[in-house]
């Protein structure tokens, strides 16, 4: 499952990236494979979203987080 597709207040555990590219940013910003991350909430027209991840809010567009493949 993507992390795109969780609801608010649903979480995940990161599991791999599917974009190799994407996944350098990613990591850097503390999506890394092992970490929970939870979905907090949608922007009104829903992009971006805000995740919690690694003890800090991080909001990432929808496009960002489709690379995220979580459990």
């Amino acid at each position: 499952m993507k992390l795109s597709q969780l609801n608010p207040g649903e979480r995940g555990t990161i599991v791999a990236f599917t974009d190799l590219e994407m996944s350098v940013k990613l990591m850097e910003m503390g999506c890394l494979p092992g970490e929970v991350v939870e979905v907090e909430r949608f922007a009104p027209l829903g992009d971006p979203m805000a995740i919690r991840v690694a003890g800090y809010q991080l909001c990432l567009r929808k496009n960002e987080a489709s690379v995220i493949i979580i459990s």
